[in-house]
């Protein structure tokens, strides 16, 4: 397995102090196949279990332990905070533009000696080699991580993500983006934290990987590096999920849902949740205690396209106005914190349970010789679950996943919305969808609310307070800001520009969790994907359109029918239900124009693209929603 470096490594061009590591190298294993690198996660002994130790101030720290299971590998942190993404992990060693913290700011010196002690420990390591595209196997850029051996677990689940590739496949390159691991550097230089440090130039983009959880790295790592290059060349990969939707009467519609965590992106591929009896539940008052039900002889079929990192290079465009999108990643990182018992979602269990190929697991209580089981998530130190299961699961287990590229129709937009009364008045009062014009569609994707006790985790006390106590926070710029490098307002710019070059798309807003005092989960966003589906691509008459009475929600529909049974008006108008009412509803929308107003001044530099600062001026004079529409027509 020691790799012939002439015949493999010869062929990438790079920087002299890299190649001297992979000089001094004891070891430079180069794997000819996944299963060469499956087995190297197991430790030279091949398992069952590997603990993966480092040297630390003399003493043997473990960072993780490897089990082999009969369907895959169970990788765990001893720790729980080596468990999730710290949000807090991302540093900037260069000196580019960019609204993130920079290293020298934060650590009162440059990344360089650190650098350069970082080379030194990996030229003193076997070490495992693997290139890879970037972006995924179609488009992707050519890459190259550099890895300790014993941490090979950590190079397969980057693979799993980016697709398997060859030295002998890509020939000779120069690299786009460089991928370095060196976990025992979270303790002598970082105080235990994740720490990913990104140095960017115009040709090479170099993320330096301190911790060993994939997140923030081989992950949302690469996914940084998919927006500095899209940035540079002007596109975007966008923070979204997207389906095919099919409807009974064979008609196709390609959605493109977005949002903050939490927003939907999940559970737009998935199918509508259905009672015992078949019945839909589309929601239930709270202070009632009454549920509300439909029932739909037949729902669309499904085929999800992509699941979080959505590619809109230009490379696959048509031309026609309408945006086309492609998946980024040839696995998808499946979060499987709701799968609690047996039975929960099918095909998703028969992927995990009786996959192709064995499969990673993170987070997963696996038995070394046993089943791991998606349910069966490892326990946190206080004995509750761990709330961050993960399963790399390749898109080609994915039942009915679409390979090519799609047009999508509609970009729908999700976010999660509190319970609001009379009482207790809140900003949970968008109904069950809202159509909206490319201006409006552009500030909520500048914002990205999170809301009603948002899950995701890892995040900082003064965040997790405001989430608990229905506040909001920004996730920032297409939800996709938090793995940017560069800066808010070129991503605005670029944002904006997706929004009125593709022209013949239609934008729509939709809430989970509730509507006014409905809790509703995913109902709305599942009803709002079948409705639009069976009107043909979402087309939508004016004459069906009223304005809401909150103008960011834009335009409300007059009313929803699906299998000839009407939604109730009180869910498209939640001002109408007798327990929320006008003034509890005007509240609620005052508090959505003033975080708006407050979270938009931060854009309006001399930077902006003038139709933005346009956009965003009238947002905070509370415009009607005919002004948004004037700037950037409504395509119906």
């Amino acid at each position: 397995m020691t790799a012939d470096l002439t015949l493999d490594l010869s062929c990438v061009h790079l920087a002299r102090d890299v190649r001297a590591v992979l000089d001094a190298s004891p070891r430079v294993i180069v794997p000819r196949s996944r299963a060469e690198l499956y087995e190297l996660a197991l430790g030279p002994d091949g398992g069952p279990t590997f603990a993966v130790e480092y040297d630390v101030d003399g003493a043997p720290y473990r960072e993780a332990d490897v089990a082999r299971c009969r369907n895959g590998l169970a990788v765990n942190y001893p720790e729980d905070y080596m468990r999730r993404r710290d949000p807090d992990c991302m540093r900037i060693a260069d000196g580019l533009p960019t609204d993130k913290p920079r290293y020298r700011d934060v650590y009162g010196e440059k990344f360089d000696p650190v650098r350069a002690e970082t080379l030194a420990w990996l030229a003193t390591q076997e070490l495992v080699v693997v290139p890879f595209r970037a972006g995924g196997p179609a488009v992707g850029y050519p890459s190259l991580a550099i890895c300790p051996a014993n941490a090979a677990f950590f190079a397969l689940t980057l693979v799993d993500l980016q697709g398997w590739v060859t030295f002998d496949e890509l020939g000779p390159f120069d690299p786009r983006s460089i991928l370095y691991v060196a976990p025992p550097f979270r303790h002598t230089r970082f105080g235990g934290r994740q720490v990913v440090v990104h140095d960017r130039s115009e040709r090479l983009h170099e993320v330096w990987a301190y911790n060993l959880y994939p997140g923030p790295s081989a992950k949302k790592g690469v996914f940084s590096v998919l927006l500095d290059i899209g940035e540079q060349e002007g596109w975007l990969t966008a923070h979204a999920s997207s389906v095919r939707v099919t409807t009974p009467y064979e008609n196709e519609t390609v959605i493109m849902h977005e949002g903050a965590s939490g927003g939907g992106k999940s559970e737009m591929c998935q199918e509508i949740r259905r009672e015992d009896d078949g019945r839909i539940l589309v929601g239930t008052n709270l202070v009632r205690d009454e549920p509300y039900h439909l029932t739909l002889g037949e729902t669309s079929a499904l085929a999800p396209v992509t699941d979080d990192m959505t590619l809109c290079h230009p490379s696959v465009q048509v031309g026609d106005g309408r945006l086309t999108v492609s998946d980024a990643e040839a696995g998808w990182f499946v979060r499987v914190d709701n799968l609690t018992s047996y039975g929960e979602d099918a095909a998703l269990e028969r992927a995990i349970i009786e996959p192709e190929q064995p499969l990673v697991f993170l987070s997963i209580d696996g038995v070394p010789g046993a089943t791991a089981l998606p349910w069966e998530h490892t326990l946190d130190s206080t004995g509750r679950r761990c709330p961050n299961p993960r399963v790399v699961i390749p898109r080609s287990s994915v039942k009915n996943v679409v390979a090519e590229p799609q047009q999508v129709d509609v970009r729908t937009f999700g976010v999660r919305m509190p319970l609001c009364t009379r009482d207790a008045p809140t900003y949970g009062i968008m109904g069950v969808m809202h159509v909206v014009p490319p201006a409006l569609a552009w500030i909520w994707r500048l914002i990205a609310p999170r809301g009603d006790k948002n899950p995701s985790i890892g995040e900082s006390a003064d965040v997790t307070a405001a989430l608990a106590h229905g506040g909001m926070v920004a996730e920032g710029v297409g939800s996709y800001w938090p793995f940017s490098t560069g800066t808010k307002v070129a991503a605005a710019n670029l944002l904006l520009r997706q929004l009125v070059t593709y022209d013949r798309t239609r934008y729509v807003l939709t809430p989970n969790q509730h509507i006014g005092a409905y809790q509703v989960g995913f109902s709305a966003e599942w009803l709002t994907r079948e409705y639009l589906a069976r009107r043909g691509g979402g087309r939508i008459r004016r004459e069906q359109l009223a304005p809401a009475r909150c103008s960011l929600f834009g335009y409300r529909p007059t009313e929803m029918k699906l299998d000839g049974q009407q939604i109730r008006p009180t869910l498209l108008q939640p001002e109408y239900q007798s327990h929320v009412g006008p003034e509890a509803y005007d509240a609620g929308a005052a508090v959505l124009q003033g975080f708006f107003a407050s979270e938009l001044q931060q854009f309006l530099t001399d930077d902006l693209d003038p139709l933005g600062r346009q956009i965003i001026e009238l947002c905070l004079a509370g415009a009607p929603v005919e002004a948004y529409e004037e700037l950037t027509p409504l395509h119906l």
